[in-house]
């Protein structure tokens, strides 16, 4: 069941539209004076907001078609691979802790960050809502939309479990990915005689492997096991970082830190990554498990005949 040429060549369409589009031509809308400024919502402003979301929302809408007939599957990888640039191009926590050295200061921080996943979750959904809008445009052939068999949802479970389903699915996929990243997102770690040990800021290319590894990991196994969408891993990236900064941000951790830390120490490295990180590979990371789910669930399925 590998991918064809073809395949790749419409993901990688998708992906370019998204990459051009919100990567380099939206830039602007986040790019800081400071050279190594990191990215946050609160630094955009509404215009910039509301400019970003439709922005986002055509890019959606653009990338179906250029991904078509399969645009419903590969339009959605436009946007948070846009979003993906520029959590590649920005600065790191490290220097939002630098730029808030004291306590009052980083609490305030970290009280603005703890919700700033939900924007850049609300623009990947206006990438979303566009690839929607596009699909009633111009639905594939008959053939082509209807689900494949390895792809088609259980209808038989009652709504209660249905939601039961989704409500594991969102916290477990918190818990795996959070657990996961702790793991895989490795600097420098040096032991501490109150905390245990604290690690120091991870490098791009390490939370770019980490976030999508476990994101990857945690679709994969709520797909398998509550055969559910990638919607619930993807949603449970704000989950990940209100969990990490509530506490990090606690009065006595914060106290600690400040006192006898540098800026580029973390109680774990959850914490050492951006909200717009978080999302935009923590989404992709989503939407590959859960694929690589389905094509298991296919592999299984004709190994046994």
């Amino acid at each position: 069941m590998e991918l064809s040429l073809v395949m790749r060549l419409r993901i990688a369409a998708a992906v370019v539209t998204g990459v051009v589009l919100i990567g380099i031509l939206a830039w602007p809308l986040a790019a800081s004076s400071e050279p190594l400024a990191a990215v946050r919502a609160s630094d955009i402003g509404p215009g910039g907001a509301i400019t970003l979301v439709v922005l986002a929302f055509l890019t959606g809408l653009i990338a179906y078609f250029v991904s078509w007939p399969y645009g419903r599957e590969i339009g959605i990888l436009a946007v948070p691979s846009g979003l993906a640039v520029w959590a590649v191009r920005c600065g790191s926590m490290t220097t939002l802790i630098q730029l808030n050295p004291t306590e009052a200061q980083r609490q305030a921080l970290l009280t603005t960050l703890k919700w700033d996943s939900i924007f850049w979750l609300a623009v990947v959904a206006a990438g979303f809502a566009g690839v929607l809008l596009g699909q009633k445009i111009l639905p594939a052939a008959a053939g082509l939309s209807s689900p494949r068999p390895a792809e088609t949802q259980k209808k038989t479970d009652s709504k209660p479990v249905q939601y039961l389903n989704v409500i594991i699915a969102l916290v477990g996929s918190a818990l795996i990915a959070q657990f996961c990243i702790r793991i895989f997102a490795q600097d420098v770690k040096v032991f501490d005689n109150k905390l245990g040990s604290i690690v120091a800021q991870p490098s791009v290319g390490q939370i770019v492997f980490a976030v999508l590894l476990s994101f990857k990991l945690a679709a994969f196994v709520v797909k398998k096991f509550l055969d559910v969408s990638y919607i619930w891993p993807t949603i449970a990236t704000v989950l990940v970082t209100a969990f990490a900064t509530s506490s990090y941000a606690k009065q006595e951790v914060l106290q600690y830190f400040v006192k006898t830390w540098p800026a580029a120490f973390f109680a774990n490295s959850v914490i050492s990554i951006l909200p717009v990180q978080i999302v935009a590979f923590g989404t992709l990371g989503s939407i590959a498990g859960y694929w690589m789910a389905v094509r298991y669930k296919y592999w299984r399925k004709h190994e046994m005949k």
